[in-house]
């Protein structure tokens, strides 16, 4: 038998719960269990979607990884990191021999030139001076970077194509459009197209800034499901918790609000990359206005790629909600203007 746990006042609820049946007290106290058990309901029904949209990670056929300098070279010496390397494309090729198409938006142009040329750091007079220096070590570092990727990708028998972008490549129509189809048919033959920004010519006034952006900018160009962001975080905290301890991970994140925009941080744990959380949130704002999903993982693992793709919950999830009204190359136009 159930009976109301409080005092009715009325004679008719003293009567009903006299006959040891569950009195519907119209007390407002009386709310506090079924919001209780509303509460447990509502949180059952979170669970159960965000396990839902992990689930649909599996179905996901267009995917774009991101992988920044730092997860790339040996922390000591600045040297590649040719194990990491050839993990990260061992996973892309099982991807593609999954019947999913891949790009990869790789950094490290730079950092390997300068590696290249003996340059502990770049020391210029001025700045135009120092942006030849970094543009003569992106020409440099390139052709070793892509020379390496050729030779491990071959040895799974991939073919990988390289493509360098800048700003131009998405505020101009036609440029924009030439490059959507170059994509498409890399695509359509099967083949991985490995894109960094064209550091060699980009200059501040058409220049992207880092490869979290640009990955967002190819994953809205070529219509992908996903976009994996490689980081040396595991994804979105509260704080930086390399700074703070009482920093919080946030598991998925359903809607990119203002307070969440003001948490991105110009910081980043390595000298050798330029992206921070405040790019990874510019990333995922372009990504999902394009109905995109993103997820923020850690590197140090890039099995950590599978395990995404099989559904488990591993990095920050962003969820998807297209904006009709988000204008691609308006957004790229106006980078870096505030």
């Amino acid at each position: 038998m159930k009976y109301c746990t409080l005092q009715c006042e009325t004679p008719a609820a003293k009567k009903r719960a006299g006959r040891g049946k569950f009195v519907t007290c119209n007390r407002k106290s009386y709310g506090i269990r079924d919001e209780k058990r509303t509460q447990a309901r509502n949180g059952s029904i979170v669970d159960q979607r965000r396990e839902t949209l992990r689930e649909a990670i599996k179905g996901k056929k267009r995917i774009v990884v991101k992988i920044g300098s730092s997860s790339l070279q040996h922390e000591e010496t600045g040297d590649m990191d040719y194990t990491r390397l050839e993990k990260l494309v061992r996973e892309l090729c099982d991807i593609r021999n999954q019947g999913k198409d891949v790009v990869l938006v790789t950094s490290g142009a730079i950092a390997a030139g300068k590696k290249a040329l003996h340059l502990k750091e770049i020391k210029a007079d001025t700045q135009a001076e120092s942006m030849a220096v970094k543009q003569a070590c992106s020409a440099v570092g390139q052709a070793r970077l892509m020379m390496t990727y050729q030779r491990i990708f071959a040895e799974y028998n991939q073919v990988a194509a390289q493509i360098l972008m800048t700003k131009n490549t998405i505020v101009d129509n036609l440029n924009r459009y030439n490059a959507h189809n170059t994509f498409t048919q890399l695509l359509r033959m099967g083949v991985i197209p490995v894109v960094n920004e064209n550091d060699t010519v980009a200059t501040y006034e058409i220049n992207i800034g880092d490869n979290d952006t640009l990955s967002a900018i190819v994953a809205a160009l070529v219509g992908a499901d996903l976009l994996i962001l490689l980081s040396d975080i595991d994804g979105l905290y509260t704080d930086d918790p390399r700074t703070n301890p009482d920093a919080k991970f946030i598991e998925q994140v359903d809607e990119l609000t203002g307070e969440l925009m003001e948490m991105g941080k110009e910081s980043t744990g390595s000298n050798v990359g330029t992206g921070g959380m405040n790019t990874k949130l510019i990333a995922a704002k372009i990504a999902t206005s394009s109905n995109v999903d993103m997820i923020i993982a850690n590197s140090k693992d890039i099995g950590i790629l599978h395990r995404i793709l099989a559904g488990e919950k591993e990095g920050t999830l962003f969820v998807a909600h297209e904006d009709e009204g988000f204008d691609l190359p308006d957004f790229v136009e106006n980078l870096h203007k505030d």
